[in-house]
């Protein structure tokens, strides 16, 4: 199958092209290169802005993997209009043109984020009320409802609600909460809770992840036709502040450390993960956060991870974003100037 998938140099992209690849399919790959360290991502295609697709750029492509996106709350935050013009309009737009190509499957990345503020005493289910609180999780819930009218018999888009992602990744993230607990124990030998630990994340490791698209990528059109999926494990839903512990365990000698004044993070949900496992059997996560925890610090002390790293552009989305505008790389609109 040829596959374009968007953002295949970053977090999940760089670790999902090689999967593809590995199961026969054919990868053309879009991404605008604002993450540029990663290096385990070989596709066929130019680097493009998704915003600049037009429709000859997917012709003979079976399937669409659309990744790219402005990619977390405080990037949403900090420029909303332009997480509505990447993560929304660029994003449907991207769809419309694949249902005019003759794309007979596009897989959109959302987020469980857009459950918001949820009941601790259950899991949400994908019929569960939604609640987005940022522009990010906003975006990714315009996305699935606009795109979803575009369905029919020959245009199958199916949305993966994905987990909050850890793990290690060609192009690694640190702005994630598993990884960044990990990332203080490693390099200050603190955990550091901004919050006051309370609040619940479901997480998933980025292979799990990249291994859930391809699963509903080669699944039978009846199982996944315009459906939504959480991705992720039941058992894998945590506090932060079990987390935080999970993490003093595997990294020596390190230290809970609670923030001053920290209160409880408006996000918080738990998530119910039976659909995927329901619709789509052949998918199973393999991993939890204990075993993330031990790979991360094998990972850091490889990579001997400096808290210069860990706090800056070569892991911190928004940090590298800054960097490219204010070096004038960028302009205001994110577009490269040359």
């Amino acid at each position: 199958m040829k596959v374009l998938l968007t953002g295949h140099e970053g977090y999940i992209g760089s670790v999902l092209t090689p999967l593809l690849q590995a199961a026969g399919h054919t990868v053309v790959g879009v991404d605008t290169g604002y993450f540029r360290q990663a290096d385990g991502a070989q596709a066929q295609q130019p680097r493009r802005d998704v915003r600049d697709l037009e429709l000859a750029d997917l012709a003979g492509c079976q399937a669409v993997v659309h990744l790219a996106a402005l990619s977390n709350d405080p990037m949403g935050n900090l420029q909303p209009e332009l997480t509505a013009e990447i993560n929304f309009h660029a994003s449907l737009r991207l769809a419309e043109l694949a249902r005019q190509a003759g794309v007979e499957r596009f897989l959109f990345s959302s987020s469980c984020s857009v459950y918001g503020l949820a009941s601790a005493d259950e899991r949400a289910t994908e019929e569960s009320p939604l609640n987005p609180l940022t522009p990010y999780a906003i975006s990714k819930v315009r996305t699935e409802q606009e795109v979803s009218r575009l369905a029919d018999e020959h245009f199958s888009p199916v949305f993966l609600r994905n987990a909050t992602v850890y793990g290690w990744s060609p192009c690694f993230r640190s702005d994630l909460v598993l990884n960044n607990l990990a990332g203080w124990a490693f390099t200050t030998q603190q955990v550091r809770i901004l919050s006051d630990g309370t609040p619940w994340r479901p997480i998933a490791h980025v292979q799990d992840i990249a291994r859930a698209f391809l699963a509903l990528l080669e699944a039978p059109r009846t199982a996944i036709h315009n459906q939504v999926f959480n991705v992720g494990a039941n058992r894998e839903n945590y506090q932060v502040s079990r987390l935080a512990n999970i993490v003093q365990a595997a990294f020596p000698g390190c230290q809970v450390l609670y923030a001053e004044g920290g209160g409880p993070d408006p996000r918080s949900y738990r998530v119910d993960f039976t659909k995927l496992a329901r619709h789509v059997p052949a998918y199973r996560p393999a991993w939890n956060a204990q075993r993330g925890a031990q790979e991360l610090l094998a990972a850091y002390r490889q990579v001997q991870l400096r808290l210069e790293d860990f706090n800056g552009p070569r892991y911190v989305r928004l940090a590298q974003l800054k960097q490219l505008v204010q070096s004038g790389a960028l302009d205001e609109t994110l577009r490269w100037s040359n």
